[in-house]
């Protein structure tokens, strides 16, 4: 289904004449380094297309034949390559590489002046002249991409329209060896696949989706490599095309997701499918406003007709990516509706609603929901499994990984400055939430608010709130203080409530005894009685699900004590005073 899906995007592509996808036999290639040519085959220039300043230089794309797959035998491209095959600059093995290289040209490439002109330079180069042209040192280091044009003319000889003629004559004498499992068409069978470039993490030559090793226990019925699972080359160029574009480095349609390379698509052309991609990104330095238009204009949507190009009916397509030795893996794949992909992605922003600070983001990113569930709030430190059951939960409308909320508290009771921050209070709302609806018999009153819940039935919520009010007077007991109680007994509050509140609720009284103000000691103590109010007892142990609930309490507790000090009327600040 993910082959047939892939060749459907190409299909769509490459019916767009403005699309620019490559056609049959060619790829899209960046060649830093043109080898002008006189029609005598001697070097005019070495002409340099990059554009861009430092490490940050980009060669210019070319449309070029197709690259050769290689393995560690010696394989050239046609009229293409690094200079290790275009000048035999190898040490080991340039000899043999330039002749591959010659060798190919003088039997793919039909007779004629330019020909014999490209030979000739080839045959004949003078080292000593190229060491002394402007970029041959960093040609030679930087094992560059080079190819070749003729003077007076813009594109590369290889993608001339002799060259071009030539390669569909080549393309055209197809031979019937099977059924296509892709197309259900007869086809020649492709022996191995293109490789995929652009997933994070992979080989740098490429890796492949689909791939059998020669006698390793799968030539099974006679049947080697790519014979085992049939695919024409008309549907394995269609497909690798079609994911090598998705993949690549300046596509709108790619994200990183922890591990996984993600890529999406829709069967036809979408508005859904340009604003996907911001729904989940960080907000870029040109456009930091673009993810919470994409995301507001999903809310919307229903009642503005927000996606009014779109039915709601196309199919859409997920496909997460992970390497894995010389092949991918895929880490997760999903298919469905816009309007099912719209709404399930409507209900995480949702369950993601809270009450946040001044400065706080609109809406959290999926990169910056992960690393703050991550050792040292580090992507590299991301658990790859969770990464990828995130994205489908959230693709498919169900509960959050259990994982989650087991990293999301462990970076809590390890971090020692920020604990609860808005963000991870947000995950562990919504993780929450999740769950709950997916009980069959839940009270209503236990789903966690946006902002402060005072008849919240959850001990464990209570208790937040206790701690966050305990903390609050000893901050304002003692103006500056470096540690508060957070700092040293947070992790046990939370887990094992027996243990610590007893000694709070008495160190609090010296808290109180110290404050000037008898009118907040008062408002603080009559707080505190609403909470205890709720309280039967100090529980021995708080289980995984209260702890959560613990650390929103504390959170949104927090955030009321603040938010109702920077509303306080005048008359009341001067009555404090």
């Amino acid at each position: 289904m993910i082959l047939q899906s892939l060749k459907g995007y190409y299909d769509r592509k490459a019916a767009d004449s403005e699309s620019g996808i490559a056609p049959e036999g060619w790829e899209w290639k960046e060649i830093p380094f043109i080898l002008v040519l006189d029609n005598n085959g001697r070097l005019i220039q070495i002409e340099d297309t990059r554009e861009g300043e430092g490490a940050k230089k980009r060669g210019k794309r070319f449309l070029v034949p197709q690259r050769v797959k290689r393995t560690s035998g010696i394989a050239a491209n046609l009229l293409w390559d690094s200079v290790d095959y275009v000048f035999g600059i190898d040490a080991k093995r340039g000899k043999k590489q330039k002749q591959a290289f010659v060798s190919r040209i003088e039997k793919e490439v039909p007779e004629s002046s330019k020909k014999q002109a490209v030979l000739a330079f080839l045959t004949q180069e003078d080292t000593a002249v190229l060491e002394k042209t402007p970029y041959w040192n960093e040609i030679c280091e930087t094992k560059a991409t080079v190819s070749f044009r003729f003077d007076g003319e813009y594109a590369l000889y290889c993608a001339s329209q002799e060259i071009q003629s030539a390669l569909s004559e080549k393309a055209a004498v197809a031979q019937d060896e099977g059924l296509c499992l892709v197309t259900g068409s007869h086809d020649t069978i492709s022996r191995t696949h293109t490789a995929i470039h652009g997933v994070w993490g992979a080989l740098p030559k490429g890796a492949d989706i689909v791939s059998f090793q020669e006698k390793s226990g799968y030539d099974s019925y006679g049947k080697t490599q790519g014979y085992n699972a049939p695919v024409g080359k008309k549907a394995m160029f269609a497909y690798t095309t079609a994911l090598n574009t998705l993949l690549d480095k300046n596509s709108t349609q790619r994200m990183q997701i922890g591990d996984a390379s993600t890529v999406f698509w829709s069967a036809a052309k979408t508005q859904f499918e340009e604003c996907f991609r911001y729904m989940f990104d960080e907000p870029s330095k040109d456009d930091p406003d673009a993810g919470t238009r994409s995301i507001q204009n999903l809310f919307d949507s229903p009642r503005t007709g927000g996606y009014s190009e779109d039915t709601g009916s196309e199919m859409f397509y997920v496909l997460g990516l992970a390497p894995n030795a010389g092949r991918i893996s895929i880490r997760f794949w999903r298919q469905g509706t816009v309007g099912e992909f719209a709404q399930h992605i409507r209900q995480h922003f949702i369950d993601l609603e809270i009450v946040k600070p001044q400065g706080e983001p609109v809406y959290y990113s999926l990169w910056r929901l992960l690393v703050n569930t991550a050792v040292q709030d580090k992507s590299e430190n991301i658990p790859p499994n969770m990464a990828g059951d995130f994205m489908r939960s959230i693709l498919d409308g169900t509960p959050y990984p259990a994982t989650l909320l087991q990293a999301v508290l462990r970076r809590i009771k390890s971090d020692t400055e920020y604990r609860v921050k808005p963000v991870r209070a947000a995950l562990i709302k919504a993780y929450l939430n999740r769950f709950l609806r997916t009980c069959r018999h839940y009270d209503e009153k236990e789903v966690l608010p946006v902002a402060l819940d005072t008849n919240q039935p959850s001990i464990g919520y209570q208790l937040g709130r206790l701690f966050a009010v305990l903390e609050k007077i000893q901050e304002e007991a003692n103006p500056g203080i470096n540690a508060t109680i957070r700092d040293r007994y947070y992790s046990a509050a939370c887990s094992s409530p027996v243990t610590v509140f007893p000694t709070l609720m008495r160190l609090k009284n010296h808290h109180l005894a110290k404050m000037e103000n008898k009118g907040r000691v008062t408002n603080l103590e009559r707080l505190m009685s609403g909470i205890v109010g709720h309280l039967a007892d100090f529980p021995v142990h708080l289980v995984l699900f209260e702890q959560g609930k613990f650390a929103v309490g504390y959170y949104h507790q927090r955030q009321d004590l603040f938010t109702s000090k920077k509303e306080e009327s005048p008359a009341d600040s001067e009555k404090t005073q």
